[in-house]
């Protein structure tokens, strides 16, 4: 018997797109043109995958996935799709469940793969328990197909609230923003997040800071002290620059992680630990990295689940949002819209920390409300320091354009530019990019951009 999918769309034209495309795959499709028509197809049979758009007339799609997730058809995988690809829609449409999140305009090849995918696995999928929405917001801005993965990861490590994350990426890009968002979406969000810098102080204090001490354990230790590990409770112990940890003191984390247990320094009663740990590292720990000092058993334990937070220049498309974040904060209200191509056209080696850093700084020195060129640090006007393919920002062809129009010719001259190093291979300049195949494929159509297809 074919497998049942169930469509819910309440724009005509892309709920017949849809149904065609399911019924291609062999599959049998219903459709329902909102939540009231939804609920009625549920409540008549059951499908093998649910394809359930967020924006609908008559509500919020994502109440209906809740109701799904508490109800007797808690198994059926649903695919979440949107033509707003948002950081808090999409981690809480992970957080509760969706089996993926998928942005408008579909790459079809990608959506039948997902939608096969989805009713191969509904054998797998399990109920979750559903926390208490957080009270607290992440500092993450971003809408890129890169972030929009982060999201993505950031909701099914607050779901798996037990398990170990590992978050990699250079520094600047924002690894502890990621760490508190996986602890204030998490059921561990009523319960301390605590963090330690790890490189920050040396071994021999590293290890009272965590266990804790007894009294008499060493010189000035006049009484019982708690470590991180004891005040973080049942919460989040957020262990950054993970990768600078020596030898002596990776053993023992290994032991908290596999059996939970450690002791105090100076003292011989064993203590529980009840923290989840979440670590960061800017620096290479996968085995076989080169310059890895890292223990690969202490890897495997940490990196249970792994997220990798990209460089602002493979995302440079979130540019403008970051920007508009790092404004919120100042007395300026704006960037002209040469400084804008200039920023986007920057290599920002320090990432979203130097960005938020540049705007500060040039809020600061600006005499009005609009931030100009002339408040930027030399080395984001310095030629040298742009990104390839950037182009001159004080081309005379740019005068008296948009922002919006600004930033679509920019884009284009780096896809045209990523496409001719590729020699038309689109995976490869996608890659080059730091974007996903289908946001390049939706670019090169709406901007007109010709090249061979790489088959």
């Amino acid at each position: 018997m074919s497998a049942l999918v169930l469509i819910v769309e309440d724009e005509p034209g892309v709920r017949e797109g849809l149904v065609g495309a399911v019924e291609r795959l062999g599959y049998v499709a219903a459709a329902a043109a909102s939540l009231a028509e939804a609920r009625r197809e549920l409540a008549a049979r059951s499908p093998d995958c649910v394809l359930l758009d967020i924006r609908l007339r008559d509500g919020d799609g994502l109440d209906l996935l809740r109701e799904i997730r508490a109800g007797e058809q808690h198994d059926v995988p649903v695919i979440v799709a949107t033509a707003y690809g948002d950081s808090e829609r999409t981690i809480r449409a992970m957080r509760d469940g969706a089996f993926d999140y998928l942005t408008k305009p579909f790459d079809f090849p990608a959506l039948l793969a997902t939608v096969e995918r989805a009713v191969k696995q509904r054998a797998l999928a399990q109920a979750l328990t559903i926390p208490p929405p957080p009270p607290a917001r992440s500092g993450l801005v971003g809408t890129s197909t890169a972030m929009l993965a982060i999201w993505k990861l950031i909701g099914r490590a607050a779901a798996s609230s037990d398990a170990p994350v590992l978050i990699t990426g250079e520094t600047g890009t924002g690894k502890e923003l990621v760490a508190r968002a996986i602890h204030d979406y998490s059921a561990r969000a009523p319960a301390p997040f605590v963090a330690v810098n790890l490189a920050a102080l040396p071994p021999t204090l590293l290890e009272s800071e965590l266990f804790g001490h007894e009294r008499g354990a060493f010189t000035g230790a006049a009484q019982r002290r708690f470590g991180r590990i004891e005040a973080a409770g049942a919460g989040t112990l957020f262990l950054d620059e993970i990768g600078d940890v020596d030898a002596a003191l990776q053993t023992k984390l290994l032991r908290v992680l596999a059996d939970g247990r450690y002791e105090r320094v100076g003292g011989d009663e064993a203590q529980t630990a009840k923290a989840r740990i979440v670590s960061a590292t800017n620096k290479p720990v996968r085995p076989g990295d080169a310059g890895s000092v890292l223990r690969d058993d202490l890897y495997y334990r940490l990196a249970v689940i792994e997220i990798e937070v990209p460089p602002l220049r493979a995302r440079r498309s979130d540019i403008p949002l970051l920007v508009a974040h790092a404004l919120s904060a100042t007395a300026a209200r704006a960037v002209s819209e040469e400084t804008m191509a200039y920023l986007l056209a920057y290599r920002w080696p320090g990432n979203v920390r130097e960005l938020i850093h540049v705007i500060q700084r040039a809020a600061a020195l600006c005499a009005g409300e609009i931030i100009d060129v002339t408040n930027l640090p030399d080395a984001v006007r310095e030629p040298s320091e742009r990104v390839a393919g950037a182009g001159d920002v004080r081309d005379e062809a740019d005068e008296g354009v948009t922002l919006k129009e600004a930033v679509a010719a920019l884009e284009k001259r780096l896809i045209v530019r990523a496409l001719e190093r590729a020699q038309g291979n689109r995976s490869e300049a996608a890659r080059q990019l730091g974007i996903g195949r289908p946001q390049l494929y939706a670019k090169i159509e709406e901007y007109g951009i010709g090249s061979d297809d790489e088959s």
